[in-house]
């Protein structure tokens, strides 16, 4: 079997992104680095088409381009693909399936595409993409390249941190339906709460946005619950502004965790403890995968770690 870039990048001791990097943009790696990579690829027979550092064009579909999570992937997107002087289409879904699945097929037509959280079913994006070089960013799909953002170790973590402070009963505001990350999310808080014998209500799906936090805050109140782990901190933020308005205050009443940690949650008062994802990594990272996928190389797929950030919006449960 040929030799992959995985293996390169064991071999020499590197990350994915570095190892490619030694192909497509050699002048952004320290001389040791750069050397390391290139014997590791000697070492085991690996090679690169000569088409590997071409201009490429690519689309970048997203579920809502105004989502801060998505304006992270982009920024970080739209950098990574600048410094080999490649360009981006992009493709804002809007959160319609319909939209969604035209967007692809219009993405074929270029080099290649990243397909951000897409919506459409595993089938059906595997039969959109067609031949067209892709990577999926934060959901899986058999048969396909992704790079991941942790959905285990960091909401594991949130719900430890709850368990110490003595909530006995939490509720998850639950993001929008279908979506894959809140369906992974939802399955770790269930079987954390579980291993701590906390009780565990989950409330109904809302859309990914403040409106929606607002929209899950009458609910979370009503259920008893003392602490409420959101779908995203934007749900999170409009949890918090919903519950003061029906007079429970956070973290006095109720405490919040939100997931991702958006450059807001740390600018709130109070501060929002939530799990960091890595969001600017995963963007750049599936780059250089989708770099590597258009020259014909075989990708594996990456996953990032999360971690709980600890902030003010969580405190010892109320009696």
């Amino acid at each position: 079997m040929a030799a992959t870039l995985t293996d390169v990048a064991r071999h020499a001791g590197v990350s994915i992104a570095t190892a490619s990097r030694a192909f497509g943009e050699p002048d952004r790696l320290a001389p040791n680095t750069l050397g390391r990579v290139l014997q590791a690829a000697s070492d085991l027979g690996y090679e690169t088409p000569q088409s590997a550092t071409a201009t490429r064009t690519f689309g970048v579909v997203v579920p809502d381009v105004s989502n801060p999570v998505y304006a992270t992937l982009l920024k970080a997107i739209q950098g990574q693909a600048w410094h080999g002087r490649h360009r981006i289409v992009l493709f804002d879904a809007d959160e319609d399936l319909r939209r969604e699945r035209e967007q692809i097929e219009q993405a074929r037509r270029l080099d290649g595409m990243l397909l951000c959280s897409p919506r459409l079913p595993d089938a059906e994006v595997l039969e959109l993409v067609g031949d067209t070089p892709y990577v999926v960013v934060n959901r899986q799909i058999d048969g396909a390249p992704c790079v991941l953002m942790d959905s285990e170790h960091g909401p594991a973590q949130a719900i430890e941190h709850l368990a110490a402070l003595g909530h006995t009963h939490i509720a998850y505001a639950a993001g929008p339906r279908g979506a894959w990350a809140d369906a992974r999310r939802a399955d770790t808080i269930a079987r954390a709460c579980e291993r701590h014998g906390i009780r565990l209500t989950r409330l109904n799906h809302q859309a990914a946005s403040i409106q929606g936090g607002r929209a899950a805050a009458a609910p979370a109140a009503a259920s008893g619950a003392t602490a409420v782990v959101a779908y995203n901190d934007l749900v999170a933020l409009g949890l918090e502004s919903g519950l003061l308005e029906l007079g429970r205050k956070c973290p006095a009443d109720i405490s919040i965790v939100g997931i991702d940690d958006i450059d807001l949650a740390g600018a709130v008062t109070p501060g929002l403890t939530t799990v960091r994802m890595p969001i600017a990594r995963s963007g750049a990272l599936a780059v250089d995968l989708l770099l590597q996928a258009i020259v014909g190389t075989v990708v594996d797929d990456i996953t990032l770690g999360s971690q709980l950030i600890v902030r003010a919006s969580t405190a010892v449960a109320a009696a």
